[in-house]
C-alpha cells in the first residue's frame, strides 16, 4: 500500500481528511505530519489559499520523499471583502486560537444584519510529488454567519457558519453530515482522482 502524507499537524483535521478520502474510495496508507515530528512547520507566505496548500505539500514531500497532500482553508465574509480569509487562523494575531478567532470576528460583525451575514469557507486542496508534479483544486461552502457560536463539533469557524439550506451550523452537524457537504469534503474528493493517477 502506497503511503500518502497529510501535511498537517491538526489532529482534528487529519481525521477529518481520512474520513472523507477513505469515504471517497482512497486505499493509500495516509499519516500525518506528527509522524515526522522533526520537521519544521512551513511559513504559509502565499497570497492565496492555493498558493498556501501547495507550500506545504511541496515542502513535505521534498522532506519525506513521499507524496503529500495539504490544504489551506478558511473563512471568508462577504461583508469584510472576503477577509479573514488566509488569515483565518490568526485572525485574532495568534495561530490556532480558535475561541479568540471567533469571540474577534462575532464583535467585528455584532451591528450588521442577517441580511449582509453571507459568507463561505474556502479550502484550497494540493497534491505534490517528490518529483515536483502538482495538482491543485478547490472547494466552496457557503452560508450564513450566526450572532453567537452554536454547537460544539468539529473546529475553528464551525459554531458559527450555518450552510445554505440548512437550520444548524457546521458544529452541530455529524461528522459524516459536515464531510458530505463541507468545503474541504469537496475539494478532498475533487483531489482523489489526480492520486489515483499520479500515486502509483
Amino acid at each position: 500500500m502506497t503511503r500518502l502524507i497529510l501535511a498537517t499537524r491538526n489532529a482534528a483535521k487529519v481525521i477529518e481528511l481520512r474520513a472523507i478520502l477513505a469515504h471517497a474510495g482512497l486505499t493509500h496508507e495516509l499519516l500525518g505530519a506528527d509522524a515526522y515530528p522533526e520537521l519544521p512547520d512551513v511559513k504559509e507566505t502565499g497570497v492565496t489559499f492555493a498558493e498556501n496548500a501547495l507550500l506545504k505539500a511541496h515542502a513535505m514531500a521534498r522532506a519525506t520523499g513521499l507524496p503529500a497532500v495539504a490544504d489551506d482553508s478558511g473563512l471568508c465574509v462577504d461583508v469584510l471583502g472576503g477577509a479573514p480569509g488566509i488569515l483565518s487562523a490568526r485572525w485574532a494575531g495568534r495561530h490556532g486560537d480558535d475561541q479568540a478567532n471567533l469571540e474577534l470576528l462575532l464583535a467585528q460583525l455584532a451591528d450588521i444584519d442577517e441580511a449582509h451575514r453571507g459568507a463561505h469557507f474556502a479550502c484550497a486542496a494540493a497534491l505534490a510529488l517528490p518529483d515536483g508534479r502538482e495538482r491543485v483544486v478547490e472547494g466552496q461552502l457557503r452560508g450564513t454567519l450566526r450572532y453567537e457560536a452554536v454547537g460544539d463539533g468539529g473546529f475553528g469557524y464551525d459554531p458559527i457558519l450555518q450552510p445554505e439550506g440548512n437550520s444548524r451550523t457546521c458544529a452541530q452537524l455529524t461528522p459524516a453530515e459536515k464531510n458530505a457537504i463541507s468545503h474541504r469534503g469537496k475539494a478532498f474528493r475533487a483531489l482523489v482522482p489526480a492520486v489515483e493517477e499520479l500515486v502509483a
